[in-house]
């Protein structure tokens, strides 16, 4: 809802477990680069995204294809954005 309100285009491209599947966030800036997120354990306890590839978008896929290969409860959003916004930083997402 937030990135639709920010007019920020997201797909759901995997769809894993609907309770206990994993949740991997895609940024596709448009221009053949592409990072992943991916949410991690604080040594506070808060569970912050974390980037877990940057890079060409062809080697970011393939990494995600791998993940999917080894866990297929595994979600994939791609979120679309030429100047990098994809809201995980925002407050009350965590």
């Amino acid at each position: 809802m937030r990135l639709q309100l920010a007019c920020i285009p997201a797909y759901v491209t995997a769809h894993g477990d609907e309770t206990a599947g994993a949740i991997l966030v895609k940024l596709s800036r448009l221009d053949g680069t592409a990072r992943v997120f991916q949410r991690i354990m604080s040594m506070d306890g808060s569970r912050p995204w974390d980037v877990l590839a940057d890079g060409p978008e062809a080697d970011v896929d393939a990494l995600i294809a791998r993940q999917r290969r080894s866990d297929p409860d595994l979600w994939v959003i791609e979120v679309e954005s030429r100047d990098g916004r994809h809201l995980l930083d925002e407050p009350g997402l965590d």
